[in-house]
């Protein structure tokens, strides 16, 4: 054998055995890649859902409709936004998933067990998410109704009781919560209260109203997995409106849109254009006197009010800390704290006067 003939066969041996490296390296990165794009992960992802004009329609369904007063049309938009949940307890999100999420400044990537916690089912979260919706849009129609001079009385009641849970077979949904331990209840925060801090040397003595006649139930408190007494029970709010105001949103729970659907409520009863004909969003949540609170996931409401065409934010407050350093180009945000401030805030944005003057989370 001649020189070049060794020198030829060692070439060809290197050659395969860089085709065997780039091969296994092919099918090690190939396998990887599979493990990540199946390997559930123990997070969520939430983005930006859909928006809806509470001045206008879904499913061909005004989203706010009135009897037993005038009501007047709008040209402008009031959005009440939504944050979308990627993934359930049982069906995660994959690595590669969560690592775009990551990279994705409109997106949040959160543990499972801060949206799911352990002691409560995926219904149970559900139905609580369907309650606060039902209670954050009564709370809108007292405040818009309050604002406009009505008066709206109003009673807890018991929405629905958690099976297995300490009130279960104690108290039932439809019951009227008239008092805890001889104190009337007022109002929701009040009945938490109460629960939260209960000694544990006595069961509560609750009095309902049921079928028209009083009925009273020794109730013991059951800690959750934090730690925080718990009745087992949803409640809200009976108001004795004095016109009839609907609002449907489809299956959108949750109380962040109350705000919004408060000032579309005085839209609709009032005259002229709140908005001045402007793409206005917004969030928070609302109380019956008027007070705008905090909501979860503004970021990614942010990026769904951009999205969607809005050139004004209406934005809690209390948010405003998560809200500096997030948003989006092209659009205004204005702080609020009060219904009163919202209006205010339309007033001048659809008038175009005084707009710097407004309230931001950076003044």
């Amino acid at each position: 054998m001649t020189f070049f003939q060794r020198r030829k066969t060692s070439s060809k041996s290197s050659e395969r055995a860089k085709s065997a490296i780039t091969f296994f390296t092919v099918v090690t990165f190939a396998a990887g890649f599979l493990i990540l794009a199946l390997l559930p992960t123990p997070y969520l992802i939430e983005r930006a859902g859909p928006t809806y004009d509470v001045l206008g329609e879904v499913d061909n369904e005004p989203v706010i409709s009135i009897s037993g007063a005038q009501s007047y049309e709008s040209e402008g938009m009031l959005e009440v936004l939504t944050v979308s949940i990627v993934g359930r307890p049982e069906n995660t999100p994959n690595w590669i998933e969560i690592g775009l999420a990551w990279l994705d400044e409109s997106q949040a990537v959160v543990p499972v067990e801060l949206l799911y916690p352990d002691d409560r089912t995926t219904e149970e979260i559900r139905s609580e998410s369907s309650a606060m919706m039902e209670v954050s849009q009564q709370d809108a129609i007292a405040a818009a109704l309050n604002y406009l001079g009505y008066e709206t009385p109003r009673q807890v009641y018991i929405a629905e009781v958690v099976a297995d849970a300490a009130a279960s077979g104690k108290l039932v949904a439809g019951d009227f919560v008239l008092s805890i331990n001889s104190e009337p209840i007022v109002d929701l925060e009040q009945l938490k209260g109460i629960v939260t801090s209960w000694d544990e040397e006595a069961p509560l003595s609750v009095v309902v109203e049921r079928n028209g006649r009083e009925v009273t139930k020794e109730v013991s408190p059951v800690k959750d997995a934090e730690g925080n007494f718990r009745l087992g029970i949803l409640v809200g709010y009976k108001y004795d409106f004095p016109i009839e105001v609907n609002l449907q949103l489809g299956d959108v729970g949750g109380p962040s849109g109350g705000m919004m659907f408060a000032l579309g409520i005085i839209d609709r009863l009032t005259p002229g254009d709140l908005t001045g004909g402007l793409h206005v969003a917004g969030t928070g949540t609302i109380t019956q006197s008027g007070e705008v609170g905090p909501i979860g996931g503004v970021v990614q409401k942010l990026y769904g009010a951009s999205r969607s065409g809005a050139t004004v934010f209406l934005a809690p407050a209390a948010n405003c800390d998560e809200i500096v350093g997030n948003v989006p180009d092209g659009l205004r945000v204005v702080k609020i704290e009060t219904l009163q401030q919202a209006l205010d805030a339309l007033e001048k944005l659809s008038a175009d006067e005084q707009v710097a003057s407004l309230p931001s989370c950076t003044n």
